[in-house]
């Protein structure tokens, strides 16, 4: 969790391996379900639409006979399949409606399962061959109504006029249109479901690293402190028992005040949603940083006027001064540091000097300091710069946007 002097480190990585296993059984489910509601009231209503419509035609077209109702029901029966075989589905009540109307039977609602037939198919992405399947009907009524019906029942029957089969045209299209509509609604709606659990699924990403970023800058600083503060105990447990109970104290305030802000950022897991429990730190703690940095040896010398920033400002820039001088703490040979906040404008300059030459020791981080600085820089729009300074020592030079309130985002205003 330090910050290697003049390295960054690795940044971490969530991989999400498609959509949650319940989406993927729900898919499987839904794809596997028979229609069978659907299609036994679509059967039912052409069986008994027929009826009526022979009652109509009566004297125009044959009387329905068994074999006719084996037709209508075989028909709605295929509609069964429609989700699983639209293809064979389309071309089969295609093909069953047309033998219907060849064998001079009424006219009626058996051109519904037919539509329906469509639709699945279209929905389905078949539409080429639902298309297909429309056009041999019309085009087998065609021939029926207007060559074959010489030598098809019902005897004695005429030529339908081109009126009737432009009447019929019109109804294929329009079949076919309202399955085009359909398919392209249910495609959009796909895709905006898709859009909202990718956006629902980036919300939680960047909610991770912001809670893996928060727990590096609390756990980095302390443990380096608590660090420091055990090291000098054990060195004067012997010979100054007095300069390592305070060490020790300042370890057990150390560790009470990172378990505390942990738990302030954890709660935003256990209780997604509700109000923060305490504020966000912001540069009204910076105090608490100097006394800390005392605590572990480390004289610093504030210089400026520390300026009113937004909460997310607030908490970036105490996040950076505390990594900076926790790498300090760490990695330097120096004993004093220095913070220097400067407004401009809209253009906050905050630099963390020391004097030191590096230790070269390491205190068991994991060197994501840096980056970690420059991830909160860069969501700001501000930039970070982090290397040993010319007249030795290291220095952490940040240039961020005074005021972006507007352009913050709410969940961590309040963080």
């Amino acid at each position: 969790m330090d910050a290697k002097r003049g390295r960054g480190g690795g940044q971490p990585r969530w991989r999400r391996h498609g959509p949650p296993r319940w989406d993927r059984w729900g898919d499987e489910e839904r794809r596997h379900r028979w229609p069978w509601r659907s299609t036994v009231l679509v059967t039912a209503f052409v069986l008994v639409g027929t009826g009526f419509a022979a009652h109509a035609q009566e004297g125009e077209r044959s009387a329905p006979d068994p074999f006719a109702h084996a037709l209508l029901f075989v028909t709605g029966a295929a509609l069964l399949w429609r989700q699983r075989y639209p293809v064979p589905v389309v071309f089969g009540t295609a093909v069953t409606t047309l033998v219907y109307l060849g064998a001079g039977y009424p006219y009626g609602p058996v051109f519904l399962a037919v539509a329906v037939a469509c639709f699945s198919a279209v929905v389905a992405g078949h539409r080429r061959a639902a298309w297909t399947a429309m056009g041999v009907l019309w085009a087998g009524h065609a021939l029926v109504a207007h060559w074959l019906y010489r030598w098809l029942p019902p005897s004695g029957d005429s030529a339908a006029s081109w009126g009737q089969e432009a009447v019929i045209a019109t109804w294929v299209v329009a079949i076919a249109a309202l399955s085009e509509l359909a398919r392209v609604r249910r495609e959009q709606w796909a895709r905006m479901r898709a859009e909202r659990i990718r956006a629902a699924r980036r919300r939680a990403d960047e909610e991770r690293l912001r809670i893996a970023r928060e727990l590096h800058d609390v756990l980095a600083h302390s443990i380096s402190v608590i660090n420091v503060q055990a090291g000098v105990g054990l060195a004067l447990l012997d010979t100054d028992p007095e300069q390592a109970r305070t060490a020790l104290t300042t370890i057990k305030a150390q560790s009470k005040e990172a378990l505390g802000e942990v738990r302030t950022v954890l709660d935003t897991l256990r209780t997604p949603g509700d109000a923060p429990r305490a504020p966000a730190p912001g540069l009204d703690r910076l105090p608490e940083l100097v006394e800390q940095a005392a605590a572990a040896g480390l004289t610093v010398e504030v210089e400026g006027e520390v300026p009113r920033l937004s909460p997310g400002t607030g908490l970036a820039v105490f996040r950076i001064v505390q990594e900076a001088l926790t790498n300090v703490v760490r990695h330097s040979g120096s004993r004093h540091a220095r913070v220097r906040l400067d407004r401009e404008g809209g253009t906050l300059r905050l630099c963390v000097d020391d004097d030191g030459p590096a230790t070269g020791t390491d205190a068991g981080g994991s060197g994501n300091g840096l980056a970690g600085m420059r991830e909160r820089a860069a969501a700001l729009g501000g930039t970070i710069e982090a290397g040993p300074r010319p007249d030795g020592g290291f220095r952490v030079l940040a240039t961020l946007p005074a005021d972006v309130g507007h352009g913050t985002r709410p969940e961590e205003e309040h963080r």
